[in-house]
């Protein structure tokens, strides 16, 4: 049997380890036109910081390691056509195009980076984005002999590179088109992350909300001043666009493969598109949320090595079945942690739920313990059936563990009362007497009145 894959990173490279280990004795190919094939692209920012100097700590499997196990893989060869009548694709490498025939294709091609439109965003050398790994190694020699950097976005990819910017002692600014910053949070929540970041004192950075980035001008090769949509004028010494990303669909949709409304491609619980014997998985593809079955995209590292386990058992003859996203997520920029879970309020409305929320702020541990700190916590529940919803938490490096547990309970689709009953762990250095989940559970108790 042949077995295809198109591309590698998270999803394509834990397809081919785990269809390989199943049948033995297929040939499983994988096409990328990245310089690498399996690392953590999750780990960048962090190498940008300085957090450990050599790039190769992000390699998860060589080419040559995956060789060993009977695996080909062919570096920056792009597959520029799949044709399904043939199940064959055509792949264009620097010395010639050819065709490789395949029985089973996984296509899991990822995402890119979303670039907006930004007059001479495209004309200087100092304009990065950061997807792969020669953008980390970039962007980190350009910071090493940097003093000012303008970010463009606040999700989760600019803040941390926020992070690894004033660690590194550069003058950082935050552009940010909507009117608060990490707007994948609700309101509320954003401002607390917000407010939490410009306490820190004698900061070397600042955030712009409200603002567009509209032009880059620069001498030769190098932008060194950005105007944005209010008429302001800053200096700086490179850009890094962290405006989103986008879906690479356009390959499959190409060859007739459905594409779901999110722009992303559609496929079933096995990883099926809608053209047999072909499979797709990671940032390329659209996932049911598991709270209403509703598809979404959700583009994460843990989702993608999920998927790929499950197009590869699917496509090996294992029946598997993925059951979906939550969208649960975690990051920290300086001395906030950040995470979520489900559905915010706002999504909450827009699927047709009548939201109640309660939010608390508490410390996350006992006070009198050497470095407590606070939570802000939110969580969202549905009015007419008290059924949990989602929640949201910033602060104290506490918060994520906390929802962490409420993805738990969304998974068994608990209600505020049931989870009212549950029986969380205290100990004076890692909670209070009643942990802050369920102090905000009590309060949305109350609120509903159940």
């Amino acid at each position: 049997m042949n077995i295809v894959i198109i591309g590698g990173v998270a999803a394509g490279s834990k397809a081919a380890a785990k269809i390989k280990r199943l049948l033995p004795q297929a040939s499983v190919k994988i096409f990328t036109d990245d310089t690498h094939v399996s690392y953590s692209a999750c780990g960048l920012p962090y190498y940008i910081q300085g957090n450990f100097k050599d790039y190769r700590a992000l390699l998860v499997r060589s080419v040559e390691e995956f060789k060993k196990s009977g695996i080909d893989v062919f570096l920056e060869h792009k597959v520029t056509k799949i044709d399904p009548k043939a199940q064959n694709i055509t792949v264009h490498s620097a010395f010639n195009d050819f065709y490789v025939p395949y029985d089973r294709l996984i296509i899991a091609t990822g995402a890119r980076p979303f670039i907006p439109a930004i007059k001479g965003v495209n004309d200087f050398k100092n304009i990065y984005t950061l997807r792969k790994i020669e953008d980390g190694i970039a962007i980190r020699e350009k910071m090493l002999k940097s003093k000012k950097v303008v970010v463009v976005g606040s999700g989760y990819i600019g803040l941390e590179l926020l992070e690894a910017f004033v660690h590194n002692g550069l003058h950082t600014t935050v552009i940010e088109r909507k009117d608060r910053i990490m707007p994948a949070f609700d309101p509320d929540m954003s401002e607390v992350i917000q407010d939490s970041l410009e306490s820190i004192p004698d900061r070397n950075f600042e955030l712009i909300t409200g603002e567009s980035l509209v032009e880059v001008t620069g001498e030769g090769e190098n932008a060194n001043i950005i105007k944005t949509s209010t008429g302001r004028e800053l200096e700086t010494d490179f850009v890094v666009l962290c405006a989103g990303v986008v879906p690479n669909a356009e390959l499959a949709g190409a060859a007739g493969i459905t594409i779901g409304h999110t722009g992303a491609i559609k496929v079933n619980k096995l990883m099926q598109t809608s053209i047999p014997n072909i499979y797709a998985c990671g940032d390329c593809c659209e996932e049911p949320h598991l709270i209403n079955g509703k598809s979404v995209w959700v583009p994460l590292g843990s989702t993608a090595n999920k998927e790929g386990r499950c197009a590869a058992l699917n496509a090996a003859g294992v029946y598997t079945v993925f059951e979906g996203v939550l969208g649960s997520a975690v990051t920290r920029c300086l001395n906030t942690t950040m995470s979520m879970t489900g559905f915010t309020e706002k999504q909450a409305e827009e699927f047709g739920y009548t939201p109640v929320s309660a939010t608390i702020n508490k410390h996350d541990m006992v006070s009198y313990m050497p470095g407590a700190g606070d939570i802000t916590l939110k969580v969202v529940a549905d009015k007419a059936t008290g059924l949990l919803l989602g929640g949201q938490a910033a602060g104290a490096i506490g918060a994520d563990k906390r929802i962490n547990s409420l993805a738990a309970a969304l998974v068994g689709r608990l209600t505020v009362k049931e989870f009212a009953n549950n029986d969380l762990t205290y100990s004076p250095p890692f909670s209070t007497t009643i942990d802050p989940l369920l102090d905000a559970m009590n309060l949305l108790q109350a609120k509903l009145g159940c």
